[in-house]
Order: structure tokens, then sequence, then C-alpha cells
């Protein structure tokens, strides 16, 4: 995907590997489900803090990632250990990751404090948050509505992501730049779109939109890859672009962005939280940490994982309980909207179409 330019990141393969290769040891060593299950979270953090050299948030975001609101403290030794050795591995062949800073600080003195915290600029991220938020509904939705569209019109399983190229193409075309392309970390221009020029002053107002387009029609038309990457680059977008109407440092909202888009998407607000530390430092942190549990509640039931179960529910619903499927959670609002002003059944197996 990366080779033809697809908008796709690299984390789902790191993490499917991680898992792969956990499930390889499962197997030998003929574990039971529970140390299945363990093990299988040890190689989602190996994969996921390797990657993006965030120890810390790889092992939180294994035990989080599998239900929404509830994190399983049993597998907490092993994930943490898995997650600092990956990291540990990558850094010892010499790997480094892309470095992010923020410039900003707070006040010259913070008088001792060791976080900043503004009410008004504290408010301003909050509103900033929700659009974070919504901006993950869209996302997710975007590509599990267009997906099914696109098995339909084509259901030559190989041929779809030929015509993905081709939309690709078309839309390097509409948009006429190539910076949307790829990973989008760095930019072939010094001034061109992309996660770290967000955080500088310069116009890349609707840059976020055109990275979210491009990465729905890539995933969308059958190419493979991860979605993390792509996220970031569209909250950091969208925070650069909000910073210039709510007057907040742009620095300060992209960082916020970068996480919290992410957070809404994944379900996963405390591994971002702490993704948010590791690499913007603490000082910020209870504006990384408010956008990213806003974005989280503002994303509603649903994500870009359709396999998470629902631990606690974000918002009382009359057929959405814990333990259900994100899948089914989704099913149950959108024939909630479809049927507006119809009665709907208070079967869920019923609604589902189980």
């Amino acid at each position: 995907s990366h080779l033809f330019g697809a908008s796709v990141g690299r984390e789902g393969t790191a993490v499917q590997i991680g898992g792969s290769i956990a499930s390889g040891f499962a197997r030998l060593f003929r574990l039971d489900d529970n140390g299945v299950r363990i093990i299988l979270m040890a190689g989602i953090a190996a994969g996921f803090g390797a990657v993006f050299g965030t120890p810390v948030a790889g092992a939180v975001f294994a035990m989080e990632v599998l239900s929404i609101g509830c994190i399983d403290y049993r597998a907490l030794v092993p994930v943490a250990a898995a997650s600092i050795l990956a990291d540990m591995v990558c850094h010892s062949w010499g790997i480094h990751h892309v470095p992010y800073r923020i410039g900003f600080a707070g006040y010259p003195d913070l008088s001792g404090q060791i976080f900043h915290t503004d009410p008004v600029l504290l408010l301003k991220v909050g509103v900033a948050s929700v659009c974070f938020g919504l901006t993950s509904l869209l996302f997710a939705e975007s590509v599990h509505r267009l997906s099914p569209v696109f098995r339909t019109l084509c259901p030559i399983a190989w041929l779809r992501p030929a015509i993905g190229g081709v939309l690709t193409i078309a839309l390097v075309f509409i948009a006429g730049s190539r910076d949307y392309l790829g990973l989008g970390v760095v930019a072939a221009t010094p001034d061109g779109a992309s996660i770290l020029n967000f955080f500088h002053p310069g116009d890349y107002t609707w840059s976020w939109l055109w990275k979210l387009v491009f990465t729905v029609a890539a995933l969308s038309t059958g190419f493979k890859g991860g979605e993390v990457t792509p996220l970031f680059f569209i909250g950091a977008g969208l925070g650069h672009t909000l910073s210039t109407f709510l007057g907040v440092p742009t620095d300060l909202l992209a960082a916020v962005g970068f996480v919290a888009v992410f957070a809404g998407a994944a379900n996963t607000p405390l591994a971002c939280t702490f993704m948010g530390v590791e690499l913007f430092g603490a000082t910020d942190v209870i504006y990384i940490a408010t956008g990213c549990f806003i974005a989280y509640l503002c994303s509603g039931h649903s994500g870009i994982y359709l396999s998470q179960r629902i631990g606690v529910p974000k918002a009382a619903h009359p057929h959405i309980t814990a333990g259900m499927a994100l899948r089914q959670a989704r099913g149950f609002i959108g024939r909630r909207v479809r049927k507006t002003g119809t009665q709907t059944s208070s079967d869920p197996a019923t609604q589902t179409g189980k």
C-alpha cells in the first residue's frame, strides 16, 4: 500500500505481526484461554509501543482497546514488559522515532507548578475536542459504510485496490498536491502539509479533510494498512485549523488533536493521554487529557475496531448494553435513525438481524 502511495498507516501491520507471533507462542506452550488472551495483549502492546516509541501508551492501549470503558489489569505486568522490551529492541537496532516538539509551556513562570492550567484555554480546548470527537465518528463511519458499497459494486477482490488506485490518482489531481499520499509525517516540500508542519504557522485549513478523504478512499477500496498515523495527521491538521478560530497556540492544539482524534476513533482515551505525555511532555497533560476524553465521549458508540466489546456504555441507550460488540451497537443506532417515527423492536436479536 505504501509503495503505491495509499494513504494508510503502519501500526495495523505492526500490531497484527505482534499478535500473530504471540498466538504462535500460545499454541507452542498450549496456554489456556486466559493465557492466550494475555499473550495476545502482550503482542499488541509490543507492536504498538515499538512502532511509535511510546511503551507506556502501548501497554495501556493493549489493555484498553479490547473492552470500551474497562481495563483488565491482570495483564498489566506482561503487556508492560512486552511493550518496554519491544521499544528497547528498536533502539538497540538504531531505530529512531520522529521527534515531536511543542513550544507552548504556559506562562514563562509557572511558579513551581508542574502542569499548566488556564481556565479560558481549557474551555477552548474543550470546544475543539468536540470537533475532534465528531471527526473521529465521521472517519470511522465513512470507512465502515463505504467498504460494503465498494464490495457490492466490485465483487472481485483484487480489482478493488486497482479502482482505489485510480481514485487516489484522481484525488491527487483534484487536490493539486501529493501531500496526502502515504503516512504524511513529513512533506516533500518545506511548506507542504504534514504532521510536523502542523505544529507551526501556515496555511493548512483544509488539509485534515483532504487526508480524511484520501484515507477513506484507500481503506474502503481494499488497500491494507493502519488508520492511526492518518488519524494523527487529521487530528493535528484539524487542531492547526481550529487554533486560528479559537485563539489557541497552534502547536498546543495540534498536539491535542494529534492524540484526541485517535482516542475517539479507537475508544482508548487513557492510552492516548499517556501517548501525549510520552510524545509532547507532561506540562500540558491537562489539555491533552481533556481533549482525549471529550473526543472519546463525542465519538459515540462507533470506532475503527468493530470487534471491540462495550464494557461500559458511553451513554444510556435502550438496547446498547455491556458485553455487546461495537458492530452490534452500530447496527442499533443505524436502525434507530432509519426508523425515525416507526416503532422499533425491543428484542436486540431482532435489531441486529440475528
